[in-house]
């Protein structure tokens, strides 16, 4: 069970890959919850019917591309690109506007964060 025991702590390496969930195909069935080793990805309840209207999203600060998440969705809703071009397919991902609006700094300045520290180490 060592992956369990990731799971909650910070990564300590930048990966080059991050996985990045299209809200709009994706429907909420958890499958890349189940199989995430760091338990970086999390469910988004709907605005207007919690319940009904949910979608997966991706804590990508603790993401370590480890692709499992895209290799289980059955909607084919999750991406691995890029960490440098992670901040444009976030952006343009889709959902509800308000969501993205309002957490705006949490999904594409999280992406833009992780493409610096991965432009800083290559630099070294």
């Amino acid at each position: 069970m060592a992956a369990a025991s990731l799971a909650g702590k910070p990564r300590k390496v930048i990966p080059k890959i991050l996985a990045v969930i299209h809200a709009d195909g994706c429907t909420g069935c958890e499958a890349c919850v189940e199989v995430c080793p760091v338990e970086c990805i999390y469910k988004v309840p709907g605005e207007e019917h919690s319940s009904l209207q949910t979608w997966c999203d991706i804590d990508l600060d603790r993401c370590i591309g480890c692709k499992h998440c895209a290799q289980v969705c059955p909607w084919d809703a999750i991406d691995m690109v890029d960490t440098l071009d992670a901040a444009q397919h976030v952006a343009l991902k889709g959902g509800p506007p308000e969501y993205v609006e309002k957490h705006w700094d949490d999904l594409v300045d999280a992406a833009q964060r992780n493409a610096e520290g991965l432009l800083a180490k290559k630099k070294k």
